[in-house]
């Protein structure tokens, strides 16, 4: 019956596990972790001293200039800053030859931004080695 169930639900469905890294107290990012959670992620917070956090963003292969509050590793990915659920679980179902996705900066109305009705465009960025993105998605 277990394997039913499992050939039933799309791959990016599953519970993927995150960890979440960024510093303790920020409530944008803990916003964003309850966003994936409710998209179906499990989600683990690590707290980080600012320093570590900077190190652990360019040990994964984040250029400083595309940094934003938070990171994160899911299925062999890197996630940088608030990147809907909806992309992170599209580029687990396609699996891209990249790095992971970016949000850059905290642009108001992405997931764990939330501003009443107040919204910026913005798009996330699928990263690429070496540092090259190409726009994964557009968020008007």
């Amino acid at each position: 019956m277990l394997s039913f169930l499992v050939i039933l639900l799309p791959a990016a469905a599953m519970a993927a596990s995150v960890e979440m890294m960024t510093t303790s107290g920020c409530s944008c990012c803990h916003a964003w972790a309850r966003h994936l959670r409710a998209a179906g992620f499990e989600v683990t917070v690590k707290d980080l001293a600012m320093g570590q956090l900077m190190r652990a963003k360019l040990d994964a292969g984040v250029p400083a200039t595309l940094a934003a509050c938070h990171t994160a590793r899911i299925g062999g990915y890197v996630v940088e800053g608030h990147v809907p659920a909806r992309e992170i679980q599209k580029l687990l179902t396609e699996r891209p030859e990249a790095i992971g996705l970016v949000v850059p900066g905290m642009p108001i109305g992405s997931p764990g931004m939330e501003s009443g009705d107040r919204r910026e465009a913005y798009e996330v960025l699928l990263l690429k080695r070496g540092g090259k993105t190409e726009v994964f998605a557009r968020y008007e």
